[in-house]
C-alpha cells in the first residue's frame, strides 16, 4: 500500500506517511502550499512534528492542489489522508469545488496485515486494525478549505503569486516569535526573508505618543517593575511531539535502568589553555573550538581504555550487548524541547573531523532540523549543564544508553596547586550508568579518565 490513493483518473490523495522508527502520529506545523497551487514531483508541501524530530514532506506526483484536509496545528495519525491533487488539471470528470470527504472520529478499518512494513517519507504503511481515537484538532471541510486555511495562515488562496520566501528553519523562527512573514522586510539574495529579518521585525518599535483614556495614570512603569500577571490562576500546555516523547522516555529510563551517579571536580586550566591555542591551529581552521570538543574528545579516550561502559541491555535476550563503535550523542535544548543527536562512529574522527560534526549537530538542532535517523542509535551522551551557570547534576540516561556524562559550569575557583592557592578554572562533572551493565569499580574508572585528561590534555596524545 501507498500514501497516495486514486479517487478517480483526475484526483490523487497523500496520506501521512510513517517517517520512520515506528512512529504513530505527527503534527501538521506548516503547510507549504494552498490549495489552487501547482506542485511537482519531490516538492515539500508541508512540514510535520513527530515524536523524534521535525521533518519536511515532499509529494511523490505532480499536479494542482485540490484540498488540504487538515488546518496546521492538527495531529494526524499514520495513514490518514493530509491532501488531495488534481494531477489532471482541465479534465471535465471533477466536480468545481475540491470534493468533501467526510471521516467520523472513530470508525472501525479493514483488518491489517501482520507485521510491520518498513516504509520512508512517500511510502505508506498498513492501516491500523483498531479504532482511531479522537482527533485533537478539527478537519477542514472541503468547500471551505481555502477560506479556513487562508484565515490560519493569514493569507489568501494566490499564495504562489505572493507567498514570501523563505527557508523552512526561518518560516518555523517566524512562527515561534508570532511574526507574519508578509510583514517581513526581505533583504536575502532574490527577495530571500533571512532568520536576521525575522529577528529585526520581532524587534519591538520605539512607542508613539498617544493620548491616554480619561482617568489612566501616564506615569510610565518603574524600573524592575513586577510584569502583569497572566490572566486566570493557571495555564494548561498540552503535552505533545518531543515533549511528550521526553516525558515517556525520562520516565522509562529512570524506571527500567538501575542509576548510579558519580561526581569529580577538577582543575581545567590546561583545557582552557589547550581550547585558546587549538583555535590557532591552522589544521582547525573554519571549525569551532570549543571546551566541549576537548570534553567529547576526553570521553571517547576514556572508553578506547575502557570498553565495557560502552554497551546496552538486551531485557527480551538478558544479554549485554558490547558495543565496539561510539555513536557520541549531544545533549541539544532547542525550542521544541530536548533532542538528543549523535554523532556517528565518532570513535574514528580526528580531531577536526570531530569538530565539524559537532558543531554540524549543534546548528542543524538549534534550526529544528534534526532527522529521527541522526537521534537513534546512541550509545554513550553528554550532557552541558554548563552552559546554563549550574555546576552539575544527576543526568538521566538517554533510553538504551550507558553513561550519559554532565559538565557543569567552568569558573575561576581558588585550587592548591603546586603547594599554594592559586585561582583556577574548575568544573564539576558527573557520570550516571546503568548498574545492570557498569558496576562501582568501572564506572570510577571511566570518570577519573576523562577528569585526568582534562587536568592533563597532553593525555589525549599518550592514551589516545
Amino acid at each position: 500500500m501507498t500514501t497516495m490513493t486514486e479517487t478517480s483518473a483526475r484526483f490523487r490523495e497523500f496520506k501521512m506517511p510513517d517517517v520512520g522508527e515506528g512512529l504513530t502520529e505527527a503534527e501538521i506545523l506548516k503547510w507549504f502550499v494552498q490549495p489552487g497551487d501547482t506542485v511537482t514531483d519531490g516538492q515539500v508541501v508541508c512540514e510535520v512534528e513527530t515524536a523524534k524530530a521535525a521533518v519536511e514532506l515532499p509529494i511523490p506526483f505532480d499536479g494542482v492542489v485540490h484540498e488540504l484536509r487538515f488546518p496546521e496545528g492538527t495531529t494526524v495519525d499514520v495513514g490518514e489522508v493530509i491532501i488531495a491533487v488534481d494531477v489532471a488539471p482541465g479534465s471535465d470528470d471533477a466536480p468545481a469545488a475540491p470534493a468533501v470527504v467526510q471521516q467520523p472520529v472513530e470508525e472501525a478499518e479493514p483488518e491489517a496485515p501482520k507485521g510491520r512494513q518498513p516504509v520512508l517519507v512517500g511510502y505508506g504503511v498498513a492501516e491500523s486494525s483498531t479504532k482511531r481515537r479522537a482527533r485533537r484538532g478539527a478537519e477542514v471541510p472541503g468547500p471551505a478549505a481555502a477560506a479556513v486555511q487562508a484565515e490560519i495562515n493569514g493569507h489568501g488562496a494566490k499564495v504562489a503569486e505572493s507567498r514570501p520566501l523563505a527557508k523552512p528553519p526561518v518560516r518555523k523562527l517566524a512562527k515561534d516569535l508570532g511574526i507574519d512573514l508578509a510583514t517581513v522586510i526581505p533583504t536575502g539574495e532574490g527577495g530571500v526573508i533571512t532568520r536576521e529579518d525575522v529577528h529585526a521585525a520581532a524587534a519591538p518599535a520605539p512607542a508613539e505618543a498617544a493620548p491616554a483614556p480619561a482617568g489612566a495614570s501616564t506615569e510610565a512603569p518603574a524600573p524592575g517593575a513586577v510584569p502583569q500577571a497572566p490572566v486566570g490562576r493557571e495555564t494548561r500546555i498540552p503535552v505533545k511531539g518531543v515533549r511528550k516523547a521526553i516525558a515517556q522516555a525520562m520516565v522509562g529510563s529512570a524506571f527500567t535502568a538501575p542509576h548510579v551517579t558519580e561526581f569529580v571536580t577538577v582543575d581545567v586550566t590546561r583545557t582552557m589553555k589547550l581550547v585558546a591555542e587549538l583555535k590557532e591551529d591552522k589544521d582547525m581552521a573554519g571549525v569551532r573550538v570549543n571546551p566541549l570538543l576537548i570534553i567529547a574528545r576526553a570521553l571517547l579516550v576514556a572508553i578506547k581504555r575502557n570498553p565495557g561502559v560502552n554497551a546496552a541491555w538486551d531485557e527480551a535476550n538478558q544479554e549485554i550487548v558490547q558495543k565496539h563503535y561510539v555513536n557520541l550523542g549531544i545533549a541539544a535544548a532547542t525550542p521544541r524541547g530536548l533532542i538528543v543527536p549523535n554523532i556517528k562512529d565518532a570513535h574514528d574522527k580526528a580531531l577536526p573531523e570531530l569538530a565539524a560534526a559537532l558543531g554540524e549537530l549543534v546548528s542543524t538542532a538549534r534550526e529544528g532540523r534534526t532527522s529521527p535517523a541522526a537521534m537513534a542509535g546512541g550509545t554513550v551522551t553528554i550532557t552541558n549543564v554548563g552552559v546554563f551557570g549550574v555546576d552539575t547534576g544527576t543526568p538521566i540516561l538517554n533510553p538504551g544508553e550507558s553513561a550519559i556524562l554532565a559538565v557543569g559550569t567552568i569558573k575561576l575557583q581558588p585550587w592548591v596547586h603546586k603547594g599554594k592557592v592559586k585561582p583556577r578554572q574548575v568544573t564539576t562533572l558527573a557520570l550516571s550508568f546503568d548498574h545492570r551493565l557498569v558496576d562501582g569499580e568501572l564506572g570510577s574508572k571511566v570518570l577519573a579518565d576523562v577528569a585526568a585528561i582534562l587536568e592533563q590534555p597532553k593525555r589525549l596524545i599518550t592514551w589516545g
